[in-house]
């Protein structure tokens, strides 16, 4: 019995000491300075004290350069397609192993399918995975101090790539690369690169709540949020005034389009171009590497007076063949069928993200529209922030009085508030009028820039009826995503404006497919070869755009035949498929289109959510491109960062797109962390001036959240203390008890 006794008292007592040790830990860990259970997180510093436009960390006291950023682009377009190649370079100067994480911007169409990462004279190529599959080959990488680079599509134009480990003075390169089509209207071929996300308005989420007392039914909260991934979207952002550009980008363009060459030309940037051959030009920046805070557009004409109207290329791969076919239908001029009258709904955005010089061009591109109104028109205005008006209760009919009036109105506007775009876009579908005897057109002119694209999707798709939508992107760096799937569901056009010398020669261009008959009607058939083409089904076609078909083909013979109307009368074209060129790229091109094709089938309800996914996730696994159910990872499998050596997680900033009006975007708010500027535009900085929250201090500095508080925390300690000094007592008195029996 007394050993019994003895050994339950060394056993209390062990227990004692163990209880003491968790409990001393437990205060230790409650009076960490700052970094606690998340030190992965890093605080940032006002914007103001980033001096030379790099992100700021603060570490004891003191103020260290976090990784700085530097693009390379280099493009090479060989005919009808185009392959860039993305490097970016980032340099650790701090102390520390460093997680990098950053928000970019890729065109809409490109298909993303190579990942590279380069340390030193390592070389690391990475695979397509399934997304989530992907995220836990990078946390097991990143965990085990393991170098890896993960690349995840967060929308078909918003990227988000993360860099784990970087090691102190580490440089780190990672190359992406992605094929995309070159684009064409009329007589002119364009390519577009965006290089800044610009900040989206994200509406709060609907939050619908019972409560259990009162009824006892069982009924809980539910959560209805329309931007779920709004903090992948929404990268801080750096307040031009305060700070130098950030992210220095090079671009080199080697043009070969396959015909002789007249005028190359760069809108937003000045550039140098070289001409080694008639049908070869070399473009650069003429001023070096530029800031990423606006979209590089460049465009070239042949020097013939007409541009080719049809072009034929192909691709072998495996045991396929790939075609990409271009046919400009002739204009419907000499068509015998007189114009219908027409009602134009013309709605413009005046939000906070269309200050600056956007309001601007979008005023003026409104007033030339409402200029070129024919006297059988009807129309009406509608404009929207976060509230909404319309000119008049209902269209009315485009004499010189009504246009003045709306005119005045526009000239009055100003840019201020959040940007609720859908209820402005039901209010234009709304067809109050019903004439079958009109064609009805929307014409919706804004930047773009909200998260909740979804949502005007899907309001489109509900109240289209016999509307067409055309899109007006306005601004440096439009959301080129919302622009192109609203016009494809509104069975419409996009035209993009990005300064106030295009505004004329981009509205006249559009109001030619406004005023003119499209060619409707259209289909596509291979006289030899069993066909899958896309898209599948094929839209009308505008004056001076191409019909672009892409056709995975099970042999290359025969001929494909194309026919429809142009106005009223038939039109046919037949192209013999041996005369096709070879052509790069095209199996990834017919694939990206495939996807956009069961996007577009899954908005419409044609497709089931399950279906589309499924097809999705197959063409993407097949043709190794990143979607939004696959992602690159790449991993080194040499350890690199110490066995328990802390990470820091670094969000790279980025710059406000050229000619945007930060205070505008963001409030009249003085010296906001660039997370704080972040989470306000997303969440609240665009409510009305009325109802906006007031404001914090403005010396604060955003801190990581612990998993728990550090005061609950050192109750706890005190109490593990003293509980284990009256377990202590008790064990020592334990013996003398023992004895005394």
């Amino acid at each position: 019995m007394l050993g019994r006794l003895i050994k339950l008292g060394l056993f209390l007592l062990v227990q004692g000491i163990a209880v003491m040790l968790v409990a001393f830990v437990a205060l230790l860990v409650s009076f960490e300075p700052g970094w606690s259970a998340t030190t992965e997180q890093a605080s940032l510093l006002q914007p103001g004290d980033a001096r030379s436009g790099s992100l700021l960390l603060k570490e004891d006291g003191a103020t260290i350069e976090a990784i700085r950023l530097g693009v390379d682009v280099d493009i090479t377009v060989s005919g009808p397609t185009l392959r860039a190649r993305v490097t970016q370079i980032f340099r650790n100067p701090t102390k520390d192993w460093v997680e990098a994480t950053y928000v970019y911007p890729l065109p809409t169409g490109g298909a993303v399918d190579t990942l590279k990462m380069v340390v030193g004279d390592r070389v690391i190529v990475g695979d397509i995975k399934e997304r989530r599959q992907a995220r836990v080959i990078y946390e097991q990488a990143r965990r085990a101090g393991q170098k890896a680079a993960l690349t995840e599509q967060e929308r078909p134009n918003i990227f988000t790539n993360s860099i784990a480990n970087i090691g102190p003075g580490e440089t780190v390169l990672v190359q992406i690369e992605y094929q995309e089509p070159v684009q064409q209207s009329g007589n002119e071929y364009s390519l577009r690169l965006p290089l800044v996300v610009g900040p989206r308005y994200n509406p709060a989420p609907i939050v619908q709540s019972v409560d259990f007392r009162q009824d006892g039914s069982g009924w809980g909260a539910t959560n209805s949020d329309p931007v779920p991934d709004r903090d992948r979207i929404s990268p801080p952002v750096l307040d031009p005034a305060k700070n130098a550009p950030v992210n220095p980008t090079s671009i080199t363009v080697h043009l070969k389009a396959g015909f002789a060459l007249g005028e190359v030309k760069s809108h937003h940037h000045n550039v140098k171009v070289e001409s080694p051959d008639d049908t070869t030009r070399i473009v650069t920046l003429a001023d070096g590497a530029v800031p990423a805070d606006r979209d590089f557009e460049l465009t070239w004409k042949p020097a013939a007076a007409k541009a080719p109207s049809v072009g034929l290329f192909r691709e072998r791969v495996g045991d396929a063949d790939y075609l990409l076919a271009f046919v400009t239908p002739p204009s419907a001029e000499q068509a015998t069928q007189k114009p219908l009258p027409r009602e134009v709904v013309f709605v413009i955005d005046n939000s906070g993200s269309m200050g600056g010089t956007s309001i601007v061009q979008a005023k003026a591109s409104l007033t030339y529209a409402l200029s070129r109104l024919q006297p059988n028109d009807r129309f009406n205005v509608i404009r929207f922030d976060d509230t909404m008006d319309m000119l008049f209760p209902t269209s009315v009919p485009a004499d010189a009085a009504h246009v003045g009036e709306a005119t005045a109105f526009v000239s009055a506007l100003q840019a201020r508030g959040g940007t609720e775009m859908v209820p402005a876009m039901r209010a234009a579908l709304t067809d109050k009028l019903g004439d079958t005897n009109t064609v009805r057109q929307v014409v919706f002119l804004t930047d773009g820039a909200i998260g909740n694209e979804q949502q005007l999707f899907e309001a489109i798709t509900a109240m289209r009826g016999r509307s067409r939508v055309f899109m007006v992107g306005i601004g440096s760096a439009p959301n080129t995503y919302l622009m192109t799937r609203a016009s494809e569901l509104g069975r419409g056009a996009f035209t993009h404006i990005g300064s106030v010398e295009q505004v004329e020669e981009r509205m006249r261009g559009l109001f030619a497919k406004l005023e003119n008959p499209a060619v409707t009607g259209l289909s596509a058939k291979f006289s030899d070869a069993k066909a899958d083409v896309t898209p599948g089904i094929i839209p009308d076609v505008y004056r001076d755009e191409p019909l672009v078909l892409a056709a995975r083909l099970d042999k290359l013979a025969g001929s494909l035949e194309i026919k429809g109307r142009v106005g009223d009368r038939p039109w046919s074209v037949t192209l013999p498929l041996q005369n096709a060129a070879e052509g790069k790229g095209l199996s990834k091109l017919w694939a990206k289109r495939k996807i956009g094709d069961a996007e577009v089938a899954r908005s419409l309800r044609e497709m089931t959510p399950e279906d589309s996914d499924k097809a999705i996730l197959a063409l993407a696994l097949d043709h190794q491109i990143v979607t939004r159910l696959t992602s690159l990872v790449a991993v080194d499998k040499t350890p690199s960062r110490p066995e328990g050596a802390p990470l820091k997680l670094s969000e790279l900033p980025i710059n406000l797109p050229a000619g945007w009006d930060f205070e505008k975007v963001f409030g009249e708010r003085p010296h906001l962390t660039p997370t704080q500027l972040r989470e306000r535009h997303a969440d609240a900085g665009n409510q009305p001036s009325a109802r906006r929250p007031t404001p914090a201090a403005p010396d604060a500095i955003r801190l990581p959240k612990t998993a728990t508080s550090a005061e609950l925390k050192m109750i706890a300690g005190l109490i593990l203390i003293v509980l284990a000094l009256i377990l202590f007592v008790f064990n020592r008195r334990q013996p003398l008890l023992t004895d005394a029996a």
